[in-house]
């Protein structure tokens, strides 16, 4: 396993519990962060549910993120969910494990920007957000969560 390149993630891998909100709604859920391939990528798997509200029924948001790594060594990563979205991104990752996922600018398409950082030992903020086609550096935020590392049990 090519523990190295991941080092500055390390504190990511495991279990979480996650709630927020945002446009979609208050949401809580689960996410996970593993090495897969003998290392080579780190995939995040996350699950969350919306409660019904007035507005709008229940419903459950899934996605997959695999962060790898290009022959020059710099971070790429695919996210992929279940409302057909499929967005690239650049990486860039600190020494403590937070990081920047930053989708290229694209004429006439939104922008994307997912951000973590370690806010405590066993604790994440997450911030994802979108800038309108036109306008690619103004990002507003979509959905403000918190993740706390699950103790096995």
């Amino acid at each position: 396993m090519e523990t190295t390149k991941w080092d500055a993630w390390r504190t990511l891998l495991g279990s979480w519990a996650g709630e927020g909100g945002g446009d979609p709604g208050q949401g809580a859920g689960t996410v996970s962060f593993s090495l897969e391939l003998d290392g080579r990528i780190l995939v995040r798997k996350n699950h969350l549910d919306f409660p019904a509200t007035p507005q709008r029924p229940a419903f459950v948001h899934d996605d997959l993120l695999v962060t790898y790594r290009e022959a020059d060594g710099s971070l790429r990563a695919g996210y992929f969910d279940n409302e057909d979205h499929v967005i690239h991104y650049t990486v860039a990752a600190a020494a403590d494990g937070s990081s920047v996922h930053l989708s290229a600018p694209q004429t006439g398409a939104p922008r994307f920007r997912m951000t973590y950082v370690r806010a405590a030992a066993d604790t994440y903020s997450i911030r994802f957000e979108i800038a309108p086609p036109g306008r690619p550096d103004d990002f507003s935020a979509y959905v403000v969560s918190t993740a706390m590392r699950r103790v096995a049990g």
